[in-house]
């Protein structure tokens, strides 16, 4: 064989070996999750240097139309952490809210503004991206529901298209309130109680547009469910999810996604999962738990199948359809990256 010939065919047998080594590595990677929404993960996407930036409990994210992704923590050295979609630390600010919980994108116009909620100071707010406070919300002391601030402990906001948001007050007495864009409170519904309308640890709210008419989701974790109401706080519906205890709906396209907090209920530590419903609300994968099973049309109870999350709290959906996970009370780990496969 000639010297050419012979490198040639030495060439092509290499980058054939490397390329079959490529692709072994790749399928050696774990998948998670079942049937079209199955994912790879990247336990190291958001790590940073704790002693510079850190966390504690990594409570939830959003993107912003920059695709910049914004992470939300009750570490009061920086409580917002900006990174980009691929793990790079962009901005941080933040020293006011010792007990961020829920974090909410809206945009008004061109414009995207941010609603923090603290439980520990008992408030909302609305800011700007970079930090500013534009509006700041106490306990609804108006509707004679409560008796001390300390009753109202806020988790989480829902922005209609009007500007109209919903408060949920689900570490407190339960109820979520209704207020115009100027903070006007309108209306409440929900609250403690034994009936179906009642809920308990309702600790999300969203807007779901999936079905055409605007609705609101609301958490009732200790339930194991998501109820479904109209815009005036009448109940139409209860979405059961029998062993997830379930943080905040989110909804991206057809598909509402969740962190179950523990399964089967939250006196079971470190045993969390994240859940996929495709628009029928039927559950459709779940990564870090059991194969979802219908049985007669009814889903059967669910559990953390692999241990990949301790207490999984939020999910961020980005523009590629990527997930993004936060935890609590997980030994101060920063999010994780999910890929779809």
């Amino acid at each position: 064989m000639k010297r050419r010939e012979f490198l040639k065919h030495t060439t092509a047998v290499s980058a054939g070996f490397f390329i079959m080594k490529d692709t072994l590595a790749k399928s050696k990677e774990p998948v998670y999750g079942h049937n079209n929404m199955r994912y790879t993960m990247d336990a190291k996407w958001g790590q940073l240097n704790p002693a510079k930036n850190p966390v504690n409990d990594c409570h939830e994210m959003v993107q912003d139309k920059k695709g910049r992704i914004i992470l939300l923590t009750n570490e009061t050295k920086n409580n917002v952490l900006i990174y980009n979609k691929s793990g790079k630390l962009l901005d941080s600010w933040g020293h006011e809210f010792p007990g961020a919980h829920g974090l909410t994108l809206t945009r008004e116009g061109s414009k995207e503004f941010l609603f923090i909620t603290d439980t520990n100071r008992h408030q909302v707010y609305k800011t700007t991206l970079d930090g500013k406070i534009l509006m700041t919300l106490d306990c609804p002391m108006e509707t004679g529901l409560y008796k001390k601030n300390e009753e109202y402990v806020p988790t989480e906001v829902a922005v209609a298209d009007n500007g109209d948001f919903f408060i949920a007050d689900g570490y407190g007495l339960q109820y979520v309130l209704h207020y115009n864009a100027e903070g006007k409170l309108l209306s409440y519904f929900g609250g403690k109680g034994t009936e179906t309308k009642h809920l308990d640890n309702a600790h999300g709210v969203c807007i779901d547009k999936r079905q055409g008419e605007a609705s609101l989701l609301v958490t009732d974790r200790t339930r194991n469910c998501f109820k479904r109401f109209d815009m005036a706080g009448n109940l139409k519906e209860i979405i059961a999810l029998p062993g997830a205890c379930v943080c905040r709906p989110v909804i991206k396209n057809d598909y509402l996604y969740a962190a179950v907090l523990r399964s089967p209920d939250l006196n079971k530590e470190n045993s969390g999962f994240v859940t996929i419903l495709d628009k029928d609300n039927k559950v459709v994968s779940n990564i870090g738990g059991s194969a979802p099973v219908y049985t007669d049309g009814v889903l059967q109870p669910m559990s953390q199948a692999e241990k990949i999350f301790l207490n999984p709290h939020d999910v961020c959906v980005d523009d590629d359809d990527n997930l993004y996970v936060a935890q609590w009370a997980s030994g101060k780990v920063y999010p994780y990256k999910f890929t779809r496969a």
